[in-house]
């Protein structure tokens, strides 16, 4: 079932997600529903909050993105991303390594914006996947970039927080009309 994913404004996003101790068919339902959400939106990451849980969970998928590249290490050697995908991440820690650089991102909460964030280039992910069994990786590029940011919003940071100061003043209006509609929304469901 395709969720609604919340927008900018809505508390949810700003919470720390509660870590996943068991896997029940509530937490493989909304991971399926997960999936098929981020799939008919078009994303390759999506948070548990984003759909109105505050949960240790995220889902990516970077196949099929080919003007920005991953790569995958499992083990110390390269593995093939597409055998990896969809990734299921429940309770993950990452560990960033080498050089901090600048590449666009996006997220499903904020539509239509856009702009450079600064992150570390690689990371090392421990986390457990749907069935609950603990794996590790190390991803670099758009993989490692995607991680970062849906880590991220599992912790209750979102992407305009890592956005240099003058970017969001630039960005500032926007914003603010944003968080504004879904405040609005959100005091009509009341």
């Amino acid at each position: 079932m395709i969720l609604r994913i919340l927008k900018y404004g809505d508390p949810v996003l700003r919470k720390k997600g509660a870590r996943i101790e068991f896997i029940t068919l509530e937490i493989e339902r909304l991971i399926a529903d997960m999936l098929e959400t981020m799939r008919a939106a078009r994303g390759v990451g999506l948070a548990a909050h984003q759909v109105g849980h505050a949960l240790q969970l995220a889902v990516l998928d970077v196949t099929g993105v080919t003007d920005r590249p991953s790569t995958l290490e499992i083990e110390g050697q390269p593995a093939a991303l597409e055998s990896f995908m969809p990734v299921v991440l429940i309770n993950p820690e990452i560990t960033p390594i080498g050089e901090y650089a600048k590449a666009p991102e996006g997220c499903l909460s904020f539509p239509e914006i856009y702009t450079d964030i600064s992150r570390p280039e690689s990371v090392e992910v421990q986390a457990q996947n749907g069935h609950g069994e603990k794996f590790s990786f190390r991803a670099g590029g758009l993989l490692a970039r995607a991680v970062q940011h849906e880590v991220d919003h599992l912790n209750g940071i979102l992407f305009i927080d890592r956005m240099e100061m003058a970017t969001r003043r630039e960005l500032k209006a926007e914003l603010e009309a944003l968080q504004a509609e879904t405040k609005a929304n959100l005091q009509v469901k009341r």
